[in-house]
């Protein structure tokens, strides 16, 4: 897990991943065992990890992030890796195929780059008026190149004026946040990123401090005052990632099972922040939101 592990929502996700497992037949000190690696997104602290996790050689490893994926690619091609988030894993290289993935690794994406898209329509459908978007991300996350690509061309469908902001860290954030304050009718995008989301309470502090409409890749933004949020149930997720190391440990092969693309997305929008916006939010968006925090 590239997270502290102060993160609580990451946390619950690994523990609904324990309870399913468990609910399977798998409990810790009976017929399981646990090796739990919680490194935050220092990539020298994440290779060392999935190097001694290798090391264990266990028969299947759970794992998660863009930057981590392709280490644990490099250090084995025999212990079954079951990924829980990401997306595009053909154009990443992950697997063979979506249906077939054919080596080590298999998973479950939590988003298909089309959501970037629906993304920004549902930003626009919050706060019309916002005809320039910033798309906040990190360059050193392999995946955000497809994002950018698939951001800059759904602003064109939309009318959008879109802007690249590259982050590093927190002066990037707020630097690219000022920029796009600067001129009228600014909105941000923030992507999916192990680095964004560690500054999830900066960010959405940020961008409040400069009163723009924004949406973003994870709840935590919005449960820390952030505008909207839409994407896949990332509980879920992990709950469906134990169903895959269930069946590997009764003996199928990842290669074997089919990479999953997300069902479902979730739409939570912040009412305080809407406020605080002047935003007047259709009744037909609240009655379509899965949560509306007031």
């Amino acid at each position: 897990m590239p997270y502290p592990p102060t993160e609580v929502d990451v946390v619950q996700r690994v523990l609904a991943f324990r309870e399913e497992l468990q609910r399977r037949g798998w409990t810790p000190g009976t017929n399981a065992q646990f090796d739990e690696q919680w490194t935050g997104d220092d990539m020298g602290l994440i290779r060392s990890a999935a190097a001694n996790l290798v090391e264990l050689n266990p028969e299947v490893i759970l794992a998660t992030g863009g930057r981590v994926i392709p280490i644990l690619m490099e250090m084995t091609h025999t212990i079954p890796v079951i990924v829980a988030g990401g997306s595009e894993p053909v154009a990443r290289g992950y697997v063979e195929s979506l249906a077939r993935p054919g080596g080590n690794v298999t998973g479950f994406a939590n988003a298909e780059l089309s959501v970037i898209g629906k993304m920004l329509q549902t930003l626009k459908e919050i706060a019309p008026q916002v005809s320039r978007v910033v798309l906040m991300f990190n360059p050193d996350n392999p995946g955000t190149s497809l994002v950018a690509h698939e951001f800059e061309s759904a602003a064109g469908s939309l009318g959008v004026e879109s802007t690249v902001a590259r982050v590093h860290g927190l002066a990037d954030i707020e630097q690219a946040v000022a920029e796009a304050a600067a001129r009228p009718n600014g909105g941000i995008f923030v992507a999916s990123d192990l680095t964004l989301s560690k500054f999830a309470e900066q960010t959405a502090a940020a961008v409040a401090r400069h009163r723009l409409p924004a949406i973003y890749p994870e709840r935590r933004f919005v449960a820390k005052g952030g505008l909207a949020y839409y994407g896949s149930d990332r509980i879920e997720l992990y709950r469906n990632a134990a169903v895959y190391a269930d069946r590997i440990l009764r003996g199928e092969k990842p290669g074997d099972l089919p990479y999953q693309q997300p069902t479902k997305y979730d739409l939570v929008i912040n009412l305080k922040t809407a406020k605080v916006l002047g935003l007047t939010l259709p009744p037909a968006l609240l009655a379509r939101a899965d949560e509306v925090i007031e």
